[in-house]
């Protein structure tokens, strides 16, 4: 244990933001600096708030399991390095994570039954930071070369922890992305505000280092055909995420000015960075309604605030969470609570409780208003409530309402896996698909989730594929089951 009287006597503390009225005129990180170096003055104390329980919940709220508990002994006694390695040990990617995890591990944490969790995701990040600041975190080069190759395809989360697990196993390892760089929604999903692409930048260098190959511009299924890659590689992982988006069947969806959130997020992120994108569809000026209240929208909404909106509104019918942890999401369960990401803080209206019934438009064609009514959850799901039709000026509609699973036509369909009833790919309980040599990992056989689920099933998935080419049971970590899922009640 670090400080023995650390969670007594140490408040809480998180990284301070910058303005609202400032980082609205930008598009860098909402931090005055890196998260990590804003949090140096007062992470080590954070970390002493941990009680190094004998049973760390911690570790099981978060699916990558995270040693938390080490890392942050070794933070408080400032044994840096130490600390970096442990935090490696389980997670490739802890700046990726230390800045878009929800941190189902706080709501795990033991502290947290009956006072403020420990701050684990900004100690992640700080660590992290702090490492890549002082050139701490160096490639990893593999002791000896298998001769055995493998075809990751996709380059978000999952395929750059399976692709870099295997690199390091000494596998010839190829990522193909259809972008122009690499990273998938970590790229062009993920804005700016949240994290900005040198992040990912730095990372995809060391992988280079260490060995990976990347190459952008190539869809397989299309440039390159399942079957060619099959037979020019040992293994093929599919790791090309949920991709499908959720639509709205409502009367006016043809309507010209309603857009799915990944075809108006990846053209504001290349703006962001310096591109030109012709064609552009932005908020400035609008009215803009975004339907869904998860992290896709709150994107959407600090998206369009920095683009100019005249209004945001965002629209979720789920009620609006209590502040407080429901008596049926008891701890260590992530609970439904009222969440507010930097997003939110900066502006716009948040509306719960609401179903949409139509969408209105003038006479060329573009959506001018939306039509609403209020829901309450009944016996047979949501049911209208009578009389709260309203209508409310629309003029940019953004869908933020989750996926559906992986895109089927194309790599799919040549490649001929199996999909599950959620339409997700199939797979063994070594991360197998029914085609001998194709694995899945990530979104595509899980179904949409956290990135730290993400990682975890590429870390996972390179078990299984390292055992497929040597023949032999894998020594590289394992840290979940296709099948798990988070605990609930």
């Amino acid at each position: 244990m670090a400080d023995p009287t650390g969670f007594l006597t140490t408040p809480r503390e998180v990284a301070t933001r910058r303005s609202v009225a400032e980082r609205l005129h930008d598009w860098d990180e909402v931090y005055p600096d890196t998260p990590g170096a804003v949090l140096l003055p007062i992470i080590s104390k954070q970390a002493g708030r941990c009680m190094d329980c004998g049973v760390p919940f911690c570790h099981q709220g978060c699916p990558l399991g995270n040693l938390i508990p080490e890392w942050n002994d070794l933070l408080w006694r400032d044994e840096w390095q130490d600390a970096l390695e442990r935090l490696h040990a389980t997670n490739n990617f802890p700046e990726f994570t230390g800045r878009l995890c929800p941190a189902p591990c706080e709501t795990a944490c033991v502290l947290g039954i009956n006072r403020d969790p420990v701050t684990i995701k900004n100690i992640e990040v700080a660590l992290v930071d702090k490492g890549w600041a002082d050139r701490r975190i160096t490639p990893q080069q593999a002791d000896w070369h298998t001769l055995k190759t493998v075809a990751v395809v996709g380059s978000g989360p999952a395929g750059l922890a399976v692709a870099q697990q295997l690199t390091r196993a000494g596998h010839t390892v190829v990522v193909y992305e259809r972008a122009d760089a690499i990273g998938g929604l970590l790229r062009y999903g993920i804005p700016n505000f949240k994290m900005e692409k040198s992040v990912v930048d730095r990372r995809i260098a060391q992988m280079e280092s260490e060995g990976t190959r990347f190459r952008c511009n190539v869809e397989v299924g299309k440039d390159i055909t399942g079957d060619a890659l099959r037979a020019r590689y040992d293994a093929v992982v599919l790791a090309v995420g949920a991709t499908v988006p959720r639509d709205l069947p409502v009367p006016g969806r043809e309507l010209s000015g309603i857009l799915q959130a990944m075809d108006f997020l990846p053209p504001a992120n290349r703006v962001a960075r310096g591109e030109s994108v012709e064609g552009q569809v932005t908020a400035e000026g609008k009215h803009v309604i975004v339907i869904g209240g998860g992290d896709t929208g709150a994107d959407c909404i600090g998206t369009a605030l920095r683009q100019g909106a005249a209004s945001v509104t965002s629209l979720e019918i789920m009620p609006r969470p209590g502040e407080d942890r429901p008596a049926s999401q008891p701890w260590p369960t992530y609970p439904m609570i009222f969440r507010v990401a930097s997003a939110h803080e900066e502006g716009g209206e948040r509306v719960y409780a609401v179903s949409t019934s139509e969408l209105v438009g003038d006479a060329d064609g573009n959506v001018t208003a939306l039509r609403l009514h209020d829901v309450v959850l009944g016996e047979r799901g949501f049911e209208k409530v009578e009389g709260s039709d309203r209508e409310i000026p629309a003029d940019l509609v953004l869908l933020a309402m989750g996926f559906l699973g992986p895109q089927g036509q194309g790599l799919l369909e040549q490649l001929g896996v199996e999909l599950d009833p959620r339409t997700n790919i199939a797979r063994n309980g070594s991360y197998a698909t029914n085609v001998p040599g194709v694995f899945v990992a990530g979104d595509a056989g899980r179904g949409q989730s956290l990135i730290v689920w993400a990682i975890a099933e590429g870390r996972s998935a390179a078990n299984g594929v390292d055992a497929y080419l040597t023949g032999s049971p894998s020594s590289l970590p394992r840290p979940i089951n296709p099948t798990d899922r988070p605990l609930t009640v």
